[in-house]
């Protein structure tokens, strides 16, 4: 391939399959898997289509793509149109993956020696370490909020504006202060600080804090009663999902659009070192907003008013479009999605886009949990006067111990694990009760998982 040449344009449908494309970038595509009518194959273009949908506004990207034994540098403009997507791929020149030169930051660079309490979180916010001490002076079990979001253990204060500090500096992967809460299940309240802990390659690995205590709340809401046992309370405040996603949704995409523009080196060259920052906060943003979704669902199942549309549907049409949803991901981990085939029909009745919902979440967990090499099968089966889609895996499994809890809010079976918020799974079970139907899980250690979603059927 001659490198430094003129764009290459492509051409994309509004639901992200390749119509047209020059023949270098059809040549390029087809070589990592893709092809015509097909999602586009080059995992970190496809990540920017999927961004441009999501967003409706263009964005250009510089990225470097693995062409066989070679790397090749590129710089990718996705834009809306009256198609679909517009591609225009230029650069063509052989690349090199960016190394960080950064060591990781310490937490004694920023932290108080005045702090009451010290604790650290994964990227995800999951928290990894809380000071032993500071459970029996504050009233709660240090030991069981480890692997638990940081929410388990704080209920978080906005900042009178509807801001979070700590969840401003997670998408910016800075440090913070000021940020309010109460601990949960007790009457204390405290003030968080941190800092951005680094992994050796220079990216975002969580947060170094420390805790404040604040003058006591006068009439604790969540205390237990005199002679009781304080039982740390695991609902989110009243309004609070709510007050993120609107305090949140439109700064976040401008954040990510931003960043995605910072990195790709729009308005002129940066150091290396910025267009890794700029390419980690876009990354930071997106894993924030899909928090924030987690969120506002979680708020809509369990307000007593909630309910589904119930309608027709195809159970196979819904297993193909979210498998088609998740093809990026797939390809990035080295795992096949074996769909049903384009004649397989399932009737159902439920909601369309919660049905959708559902089925992105058990396909995304089991690529998610599959090793690299192996394949999620999606079947189909009726039961009965039920409709019933399989999605099986070649993970680890889940001892029946745990297949109960992995339903529960909040619920990892390991919290060590690299994963989502803990709300996947009992939000998908809620949706799929309230449409009058399941999900089932069988599984063993060692054998892998099979969920299954049962759903009322139609003739």
């Amino acid at each position: 391939m001659r490198l430094g040449a003129a764009p290459a344009i492509g051409r994309l449908s509004a639901d992200g399959l390749l119509l047209d494309a020059e023949p270098r970038l059809a040549e390029l595509n087809r070589r990592a898997g893709g092809g015509p009518g097909k999602p586009v194959a080059v995992p970190q273009i496809a990540a920017l289509v999927r961004l441009v949908r999501r967003l409706g506004i263009p964005l250009t990207r510089a990225i470097v793509a693995a062409d066989g034994d070679d790397d090749i540098a590129l710089t990718v403009r996705a834009e809306p149109d009256e198609l679909g997507i517009r591609l225009e791929v230029n650069g063509w020149r052989a690349g090199a993956a960016w190394e960080a030169e950064h060591a990781p930051r310490r937490a004694s660079d920023f932290l108080r020696a005045d702090a009451d309490w010290v604790w650290s979180t994964d990227a995800a916010l999951h928290l990894t370490h809380v000071s032993d001490h500071a459970g029996q002076r504050f009233g709660f079990d240090s030991q069981t909020v480890l692997g638990q979001p940081i929410t388990r253990l704080f209920s978080l204060s906005d900042d009178g504006e509807g801001g979070f500090p700590i969840l401003g500096a997670l998408a910016s992967q800075n440090r913070f202060e000021g940020q309010e809460a109460l601990i949960r299940g007790t009457a204390h309240r405290v003030r968080l600080s941190a800092v951005p802990r680094l992994d050796a390659n220079g990216r975002f690995a969580g947060f170094d804090g420390a805790a404040h205590a604040i003058t006591p709340l006068p009439s604790p809401p969540f205390a237990a009663e005199a002679g009781g046992t304080a039982e740390p309370n695991t609902d989110l405040p009243d309004g609070f999902s709510r007050r993120i996603g609107r305090a949140l949704r439109h700064p976040l995409g401008r954040i990510i659009a931003n960043a995605d523009s910072m990195s790709a080196q729009a308005d002129g060259p940066l150091r290396d070192d910025y267009v890794a920052y700029a390419a980690d906060i876009a990354s930071a943003g997106r894993h924030l907003m899909g928090l924030v979704d987690d969120l506002e669902d979680l708020s809509a199942i369990e307000r007593a008013d909630f309910e589904v549309a119930i309608e027709d549907l195809d159970l196979a049409d819904v297993a193909r479009r979210a498998a088609g949803l998740l093809g990026v991901r797939s390809m990035q981990g080295n795992v096949r999605i074996d769909r049903p085939s384009f004649d397989d029909s399932l009737p159902a009745r439920g909601e369309f886009r919660r049905v959708l919902q559902i089925m992105v979440n058990l396909i995304g967990n089991a690529v998610r949990y599959s090793p690299p090499g192996g394949t999620v099968w999606i079947r189909l089966e009726r039961d009965g006067d039920n409709a019933c889609v399989i999605v099986a895996d070649q993970g680890k499994g889940i001892a029946t111990g745990d297949q109960e809890r992995i339903f529960a809010k909040f619920g990892r079976v390991d919290p060590t694990e690299a994963g989502g918020s803990g709300l996947g799974l009992y939000i998908a079970r809620r949706l799929a009760r309230a449409m009058g139907g399941d999900i089932l899980v069988d599984s063993a250690p060692g054998q892998g998982a099979r969920f299954v979603l049962v759903l009322p059927g139609r003739s």
